[in-house]
């Protein structure tokens, strides 16, 4: 019977261990792909700031700087409260589910 207990007391352990080295794996490989998703992140947005300053410097031709810049502003903060608000309602939404 000791016999018994101490082979499943370390069957137990080795399985416990076996868990926490699949977690690590897991977590390297998550950290892994969160790190490019921000690197690229990162670089997506600096690609949009110059989108926006290249639409700034256009509408320069057509109304003064600063309008163009006040212009570009307003829409992008108008396009930004949309996509806040409906990601708002998807995230209340899917709460009041659970």
């Amino acid at each position: 019977m000791g016999q018994l207990a101490n082979n499943s007391a370390a069957l137990f352990h080795d399985e416990i261990e076996l868990v926490i080295q699949r977690i690590r794996e897991k977590v390297r490989a998550a950290r892994s792909g969160i790190l490019t998703v921000a690197t690229g992140a990162a670089i997506c947005f600096a690609a949009f700031i110059s989108l926006c300053a290249a639409l700034i410097i256009e509408l320069t031709s057509y109304m003064a700087p600063v309008m163009a810049a006040l212009v570009t502003g307003a829409a992008l903060a108008s396009i930004g409260v949309v996509i806040a608000l409906i990601g708002y309602k998807r995230l209340k939404r899917s709460i009041l589910k659970t």
